[in-house]
């Protein structure tokens, strides 16, 4: 069986501020075999990296991130609420860490922000930008929008996706082949081994969110999970390699 791969969370986000380049280039250094990260859309149509639909709670600003255009989002320090050492931190292009990330063959997770705040054509604009940069064969697209990741599937057919979700699904394997996908990102707690002999048996990947706990990292990965979202990286590495 291979070893699950550790993905982090919005970067290493326990050592620097969320889905910024800071926190992505902490997660490489410690040797993260994945990325996750969170797109909105800017009023002008960019793709930016950022969690939630408004920047209140990353930032000096206020307001939606789609009333914005980027100019004026990158007039905002997304930082210095984490830290004063991050301070003047900008909010990211995805085009930024793709840049970032060039040379690299580890996993990238993007997950479309798609509801409440709803982004027509996002899902365009991120397979264009996956083509550009060559990166299709190592991107992940999730969503808890599901409409979203087929409407993905029909504009990048080869694209893999994944289902996200918190509450229980039955049997998981199944929806997940019903809207094409090729993994499920469930919460932590739905890993129990009905849902893993399931998704073993039919070839369902599966990327559980988001487990910090060192005893709870040891008991998923030994359920057979494919990767592991964390905030910490260095620190599910580490107890993987105790194992």
């Amino acid at each position: 069986m291979k070893r699950t791969i550790i993905i982090a969370h919005r970067g290493a986000s326990a050592y620097a501020p969320e889905n910024t380049m800071s926190a992505f280039r902490k997660a490489l250094s410690l040797g993260a075999e994945g990325i996750e990260l969170d797109v909105h859309m800017t009023r002008d149509g960019h793709v930016v990296v950022i969690h939630d639909d408004k920047i209140d709670r990353t930032s000096n600003g206020k307001g939606f991130v789609k009333d914005y255009s980027l100019n004026e989002l990158r007039e905002f320090d997304f930082g210095s609420w984490f830290g004063k050492e991050f301070e003047g931190e900008k909010i990211p292009l995805l085009e930024d860490v793709l840049d970032l990330l060039k040379g690299w063959t580890g996993l990238l997770n993007i997950e479309i922000k798609s509801g409440p705040t709803l982004h027509p054509g996002i899902e365009e604009k991120v397979a264009d930008i996956i083509k550009k940069y060559d990166f299709v064969d190592y991107t992940i697209i999730s969503s808890f929008n599901h409409y979203s990741l087929v409407k993905m599937k029909k504009i990048l057919p080869e694209v893999r996706t994944g289902v996200l979700y918190s509450e229980g699904i039955y049997e998981p394997w199944v929806y997940a082949k019903h809207v094409g996908a090729y993994a499920i990102h469930p919460s932590y707690y739905n890993i129990v081994p009905e849902i893993m002999e399931g998704c073993i048996k039919h070839g369902i990947a599966v990327n559980p969110f988001t487990v910090d706990d060192p005893d709870l990292i040891r008991k998923i990965a030994a359920a057979g999970v494919t990767g592991i979202i964390t905030n910490v990286p260095d620190v599910a590495l580490n107890t993987l390699s105790e194992v």
